[in-house]
């Protein structure tokens, strides 16, 4: 027969478990503070890989060449007054928005055709149109200049075969600038096409089942239906590959290191010429920064679009 005592613990005992349980809640329960110190280590790395290294930009590029005295705006003037810099411009623009252009042609296609496609096929081509984007983009690079390689060009031994003249890939401007724009389209679809992949999966079969028995053709349920519920992620997805394109750096430097002719020159490679192999750090760095106010202005005008529509 038990106790008083055995008694009071065992009325005790569901009490303090309730208690222990309340605590640990408490402990573990998320609170703003909390948040606030995980996140603390995310924003150091930013601080000192983004922010901090920005504003020393700035202020490099405001100093002369010895890095000995500030010189204001006087590097951006030279820039804008030489003909190279103008070059580097018109190459930077064209190759971007031509670049950015095709890869949402090409991945807009290719999604459309994997969607079309039963559930394991579509596993095994997002698998196989995935390859290109997953490989390190200098090692895949380098393949491309075998291909393009004046002497032992595959593609021009292909053309040859086929009657058709061999054509200087690398060492005409015109030949140049295709080369570099294609090896970026090449790399660059994938991403387009899982993005647009999957927000193709998100629209409801109700839509295009509706369409379809009102006798919509498929250019009619692309023009009525896919577009306009694509059009966000069209608009963000092209933003991103916009500002990757427009800053791209590896292509360019191991295709044709900026020639011919400061041909195919973009704004990193050039800062890369100028401030490291030019040994002028603050030249560079105005070349670098040029491309902010750019990137600025078309990444708002975007993401106004895309608050529009969806308000």
């Amino acid at each position: 027969m038990g106790t008083s005592q055995d008694f009071v613990e065992t009325e005790r005992s569901p009490q303090m478990r309730d208690w222990f349980i309340e605590t640990a809640r408490a402990i573990i329960r998320p609170k703003p503070l909390t948040g606030i110190l995980m996140c603390l280590p995310l924003f150091f790395l930013i601080i000192g890989l983004i922010v901090y290294p920005f504003f020393y930009s700035i202020y490099l590029s405001m100093l002369n060449k010895r890095e000995t005295a500030f010189v204001g705006l006087e590097n951006l003037g030279f820039l804008l007054g030489y003909d190279t810099f103008r070059l580097v411009i018109r190459n930077s623009v064209v190759f971007t928005f031509t670049a950015v252009f095709f890869k949402a042609s090409f991945g807009f296609i290719l999604a459309l055709a994997i969607n079309a496609l039963p559930i394991r096929g579509q596993r095994i081509w997002r698998g196989i149109a995935l390859i290109a984007w997953v490989m390190p983009l200098s090692l895949s690079t380098l393949g491309w200049w075998w291909i393009f390689e004046p002497t032992h060009s595959a593609l021009n031994w292909l053309l040859v075969q086929l009657g058709i003249s061999p054509k200087p890939w690398l060492s005409d401007p015109f030949w140049a600038r295709f080369a570099t724009i294609l090896v970026n389209v090449w790399f660059g679809t994938p991403f387009f096409m899982i993005m647009f992949l999957a927000a193709l999966k998100s629209i409801p079969q109700m839509f295009y089942e509706a369409a379809a028995i009102d006798g919509a053709t498929g250019f009619q349920r692309l023009h009525y239906i896919t577009l306009p519920m694509l059009k966000n992620i069209i608009a963000i997805t092209m933003l991103f590959s916009t500002i990757t394109t427009f800053a791209n750096f590896d292509i360019v430097r191991v295709l044709t290191r900026g020639g011919p002719r400061d041909a195919t020159h973009l704004f990193g490679t050039y800062s890369f010429q100028l401030g490291i192999q030019g040994g002028d750090i603050p030249l560079g760095a105005a070349v670098s920064l040029f491309m902010f106010p750019i990137l600025a202005v078309s990444a708002f005008f975007i993401l106004r679009g895309v608050r529009r529509s969806i308000q």
